[in-house]
């Protein structure tokens, strides 16, 4: 049994953003279950908000995904958590619209909003959560195959 477009597009965007963390001494978190501790900042988390079908042709069915891709980093002696989160959400937008349609599996990928959270935890910490509407097809019977 294959997986879903939507799970494929998933494992895309993670894969696309691993680069990005890497070169700054980030991780990649997929929907992590807890949150994220001191030692596992700065990260790049991506999480999978909505999918909704827009468009039903005939046996095809166009499906709109909402992943939210959230930029985290607590302070450190030379930057500002708020510096550190921009660089890496600049970074991950640049690679995320290098290649719009994943590889094939989507027809669009679009910004929706963006949002600042300073909190003052055990150090503080920076979540910049932006938001992307990818839009796919897959046929109306079968969730793994592209229409």
């Amino acid at each position: 049994m294959s997986n879903s477009i939507r799970e494929r597009i998933l494992q895309a965007v993670t894969g696309l953003l691993a680069p990005v963390a890497a070169a700054a001494g980030a991780q990649v978190r997929r929907s992590p279950p807890t949150g994220i501790t001191r030692e596992q900042s700065p990260a790049l988390l991506v999480f999978p908000e909505s999918d909704a079908i827009t468009q039903r042709p005939n046996d095809r069915v166009e499906r709109q995904l909402v992943v939210r891709v959230v930029a985290l980093a607590r302070e450190t002696g030379s930057d500002a958590p708020e510096v550190i989160a921009d660089r890496l959400l600049v970074a991950a937008h640049a690679v995320l619209f290098g290649n719009v349609n994943l590889g094939g599996l989507c027809i669009g990928l679009h910004e929706l909003d963006c949002e600042w959270d300073v909190e003052d935890a055990d150090a503080t910490a920076t979540a910049i959560p932006a938001r992307y509407q990818i839009t796919y097809r897959t046929l109306a019977a079968d969730l793994s195959t592209q229409g």
